[in-house]
């Protein structure tokens, strides 16, 4: 059994001290190695892998196969909320970070000396999927843990802004994946579809060793350590944290799931498939690269804003307005994704990943932790938050796909299916309860954990 924390283990009422700096800190690096070695993935699935693991198939079919192994990745995930939620839940926050990340570097350095298809035939494909199925499970337990490290340890005034710190990181990540990979490109040359793509796959040793250093060095979660210590909610302990969720918190687990649509379609629609549709209309390999580099840091910075907004107006103010933006954009962006100029694809990404994804991702980790109580908040924040990446992100740019195929080559079919996610998502928040307000939710700013709620009902910290 672990002690009570103490007044100091509490969240204070400020970010600015020295313990919740290192925990911000490592929330948001952490979680940056992660994504980096996950985002790595979805670039090199847009642009190499059809080419080196599929080189057998015709290129439409190739491209095709590659997203395929990019969607398991995205499947895998909700599995690894699961699997972590319930040992986080359980056993410790902090244990399955350090967990998560091992797993992530082992999977993502084994990519970049996989042998190819033409050296090692049908086996190559093969496991390449089951590298990425280990890569999905792993940051399937990365998201929930580093956003609850970083919420749960601060004040309630400022969980937003403390959430989006580990939110960052999905942004971040990318940004490093995609110079790496356009830095590496610029170097190898011709000799980048050869040998130069698994250099940045293999430099993700260096990041793990680097992230291990610093997570190994935070506490654990204060609002967990009560929980243990004072057995409360032990109604909750006596079934698996994942049939809690789905008994009793049903109705937030799909609310916040239908919310999180919006946020991971911008990066399906944009950032997977419109990639390879830019390739297509002529726009070069490392102009797409840098665009998507520009686009990350533009949302970095909205995500941080719309995070401190969300603790003044509310989750669902800040949310809504992203979906709104984004509704707007839909048919604007697919435009200028067509349109085969840089300048087009600069425009629709950077407005559609940097402004409106960064709107919807500062809040976000704040909004889907603070639909659950503490005892079960690992399982469904990372169970709801998953799912939502896997139809929104994992299954978009293949979706899409068929719908071009089925449109006759026309994207007005992607059009109308991202527009009608962006509806449900507006739906879904304004049916969903604010909890960005202390008091509001059955705990209090010094993190206590919830009190009992009625079957269905949700309260959060």
């Amino acid at each position: 059994m672990k002690h009570s924390p103490s007044r100091a283990e509490r969240p204070s009422d400020t970010l600015n001290t020295k313990d919740l700096r290192r925990i911000l800190a490592s929330s948001a690096i952490g979680s940056i190695i992660e994504y980096y070695d996950f985002i790595l993935y979805a670039t090199a699935a847009s642009l190499i892998f059809d080419k080196v693991f599929f080189s057998n198939l015709p290129p439409a079919v190739g491209l095709f196969a590659s997203f395929g192994t990019l969607a398991v990745g995205y499947v895998a995930r909700p599995l690894g909320g699961v699997v972590f939620g319930h040992f986080g839940d359980r056993v410790s926050r902090k244990r399955m970070l350090v967990i998560s990340m091992l797993m992530m570097g082992f999977s993502t350095v084994a990519v970049g000396l996989l042998p190819t298809q033409a050296s090692i035939g049908l086996a190559a494909p093969i496991l390449l999927v089951a590298l990425r199925i280990i890569q999905g499970i792993s940051v399937g337990g990365e998201w929930g843990g580093a956003t609850l490290m970083a919420l749960e340890h601060a004040p309630a005034s400022k969980r937003g802004l403390a959430a989006a710190f580990a939110n960052s990181g999905g942004p971040a990540g990318g940004l490093v994946a995609t110079f790496v990979v356009s830095g590496v490109s610029a170097v190898t040359g011709h000799a980048f579809l050869d040998w130069g793509w698994r250099i940045p796959f293999l430099l993700s040793a260096v990041l793990i060793f680097i992230g291990m250093v610093i997570r190994l060095q935070v506490a654990e979660s204060p609002v967990f350590q009560q929980l243990d210590a004072e057995s409360v909610e032990a109604h909750h302990r006596k079934a698996l944290p994942v049939v809690e969720v789905f008994r009793k918190h049903w109705r937030p687990l799909l609310l916040a799931l239908v919310a999180s649509l919006g946020f991971y379609t911008c990066q399906g629609f944009l950032t997977s498939w419109g990639v390879s549709v830019a390739y297509e209309q002529g726009v070069n390999r490392e102009g797409i690269l840098n665009v998507k580099g520009v686009a990350a840091v533009v949302t970095i910075v909205v995500c941080f804003a719309a995070a401190r907004l969300s603790d003044r107006l509310g989750r669902r103010t800040v949310l809504a307005t992203g979906g709104i933006l984004g509704l707007l954009w839909v048919y604007p962006a697919l435009v200028l994704m067509h349109d085969g100029t840089l300048l087009g694809f600069s425009v629709a990404v950077i407005v559609g990943n940097g402004v409106v994804q960064g709107l919807l991702a500062g809040p976000i980790g704040a909004y889907i932790s603070e639909q659950f109580p503490a005892a079960v908040r690992y399982t469904g924040a990372s169970l709801s938050y998953q799912t939502a990446s896997t139809l929104g992100a994992g299954l978009t740019p293949m979706l899409a796909t068929v719908l071009v195929m089925v449109g006759g080559g026309s994207f007005v079919l992607v059009g109308v299916a991202w527009a009608a996610i962006f509806v449900a998502g507006l739906v879904a928040v304004f049916l969903s309860r604010e909890g960005a307000h202390p008091g509001a939710d059955g705990e209090s700013a010094q993190g206590r954990a919830p009190r009992r709620a009625p079957e269905g009902a949700a309260t959060s910290g």
